[in-house]
This record gives structure tokens, C-alpha cells and sequence, in this order.
């Protein structure tokens, strides 16, 4: 068996050669390659002279393949696609694909994991990491590409953002406390009701004060009802059928559309705030990050 490198020519002609085929013409091949067609025509003529055979047919000013050079064009074809494909990939290998979310607890729970399966399949070469805490983190002094943060445009000195919700709250029960309980008549009769209070420690918040005052009814006192520090913990004791809470619409809509929770009342709080994905300013942008947070703006309800 021969050596391969007695066998193939050099790769250049072969580069050419598989231009000049693809577009049937010399001259088009010379513009994708940054050649001269005179050029061209010398590297396909050397690779015929070192295989023996013929690869066009010379027209004037067309060329056409002879039966060898629709072979030997399907086969480096095929290769040179390889070759482009492996080459992609290696190149990949040598760059960071992870990308770290810093969001609270609630929003990691309720908005992305539902929607994690939906980002696997639209972005599988990328390694999501989320990373919650009690508090929101310096994104610049973290060294943060993506965060999830609650507040106005203007916030985040050094950084961008980009509006995923406005921040919209309501009143929410699960059935089974309601048919223990009662549908509260009126939004004034909630204030008698088992109220599942948030006691924020780190991220100020509207509370249940905000909420009644929105209404014009005197909020009842917080000593009648469930405080909880964490809003996980709020959901997860309002599905158990504790109490009525608040909830942040942009966290609890897909489980009021499927009927695990219920709004109570049709008062909304709207705080005129807003929920935002934040990245640093784009000199230090990271490319990967940008787009899941593209993805992010554009996942809507899971």
C-alpha cells in the first residue's frame, strides 16, 4: 500500500479543486479563494497531471466535470466537511462554556429549573451553573457574566440590563385551604383570613402592608399570622393549603394555570419595579453569556 502522502497531493489544490467544482467555474472559485483565476486553473491542471486523469471539461468560458471529477468532488467534498467539522469542534474545547446565573432561591426554583429542559435542547453546549444566595452579589466584584435582579433600570453601576418581567403581585391560595375556608367575599375579608407572611432578611419587598393599602383596607396585624424568611418556603406552605400569600406573578403563573394555586382576589400590586437580567457593560461581556441571556428574554412561561 502506498504512503498517503504519495497518494494525495498537497491540500491546497485540493481546496481549490473542490471550489472550482462546487461552482463550475474558475473564476468564482479565484473570488472565494482570494486567487487569480489563471491560478486556479494551474492548481486544478497540476492535480490532473498527478492523478493522470482528467477532472473538467475546458469550454469556452465554462468548464464542466468529467465523470472522474464528480468522484474525486464527492469524496473531498465529504472530507473537507470533516475536516471543517472537527476543526469546530477542537476550537470549542478551548473555550469556557460555562456560564454562572447569580438569581435568588425563588427564581431558581420557579422560573429556570421548569424551564431547563427547554435550554438544554436550545443551547446544549453550554454549561449552566446557578448560583442563589441569601443575598445579591456585587456582580462586578464577583466577576458575575449573568444575574437575575429585582429593581429599576439604573441600578447596576457598570452594568446593563434588560427588562424579563414587571413586577406584578397578587393574592394566592391553593383550593384545598379555600374549600376549608371560604373564597374570601371581598378583598377587605382576606385581612381575616390566615395570612402567610414574607420577612425578606436581604432584598427589600412588598409585603402585605403595600398590598391591603393598594386596596384603601388597614392591613391586619403580622402577629395573627405565618412569618417565613425564605419565598420557597411561602409557596411550598401556601400549596399545602396554610394560609393565602403573595405572589410574585412572574414566579407563580404556571402554577396558576394549572390550577395549583388561585387568585383570591383581582387586585394586582403593580410597584412600577421590575425583575432584570444584568451582565456587565459590554467591554467585558461575555459572548456566551449574552446569549443565554438572549434565550433568557425570550423563554416566556414554561
Amino acid at each position: 500500500m502506498q504512503p498517503l502522502r504519495q497518494i494525495l497531493p498537497v491540500a491546497r489544490p485540493l481546496v481549490v479543486f473542490e471550489a472550482a467544482a462546487r461552482h463550475l467555474s474558475f473564476t468564482r472559485a479565484a473570488a472565494e479563494l482570494g486567487m487569480t483565476q489563471a491560478a486556479v486553473s494551474l492548481a486544478v491542471r497540476a492535480l490532473e497531471e498527478h492523478h493522470g486523469v482528467p477532472l473538467f471539461t475546458r469550454r469556452h468560458r465554462a468548464v464542466a466535470l468529467t465523470e472522474a471529477g464528480r468522484r474525486l468532488h464527492a469524496d473531498v467534498a465529504l472530507g473537507l466537511g470533516h475536516i471543517r467539522k472537527g476543526i469546530a469542534e477542537l476550537a470549542a474545547l478551548g473555550t469556557d462554556r460555562h456560564v454562572t446565573l447569580s438569581a435568588s432561591t425563588a427564581f431558581a426554583s420557579f422560573w429556570m429549573l421548569p424551564r431547563l429542559p427547554r435550554f438544554r435542547e436550545a443551547m446544549p453546549g453550554v454549561d449552566l451553573r446557578i448560583q442563589t444566595s441569601d443575598r445579591d452579589l456585587d456582580i462586578l466584584a464577583e466577576r458575575l457574566p449573568l444575574a437575575l435582579r429585582g429593581g429599576q433600570p439604573g441600578d447596576w453601576p457598570g452594568c446593563e440590563s434588560a427588562l424579563l418581567a414587571e413586577e406584578e403581585i397578587v393574592a394566592i391560595a391553593a383550593p384545598a385551604y379555600l374549600d376549608a375556608h371560604g373564597t374570601p367575599p371581598s378583598d377587605a375579608e382576606i385581612a381575616r383570613h390566615r395570612l402567610i407572611h414574607l420577612e425578606e432578611p436581604f432584598r427589600p419587598c412588598p409585603d402585605w402592608d403595600d398590598w391591603f393599602r393598594g386596596i384603601g383596607v388597614a392591613p391586619p396585624s403580622r402577629s395573627s399570622g405565618l412569618l417565613i424568611n425564605d419565598y420557597v418556603l411561602v409557596v411550598q406552605a401556601v400549596l399545602a393549603g396554610q394560609g393565602i400569600a403573595l405572589g410574585w406573578r412572574h414566579l407563580v403563573e404556571p402554577m396558576l394555570r394549572a390550577g395549583l394555586l388561585v387568585c383570591v382576589s383581582r387586585h394586582s400590586l403593580a410597584t412600577g419595579a421590575g425583575f432584570h437580567v444584568v451582565w456587565p457593560a459590554r467591554s467585558e461581556a461575555d459572548s456566551t453569556a449574552l446569549r443565554v441571556r438572549d434565550w433568557m428574554l425570550g423563554a416566556g412561561l414554561p
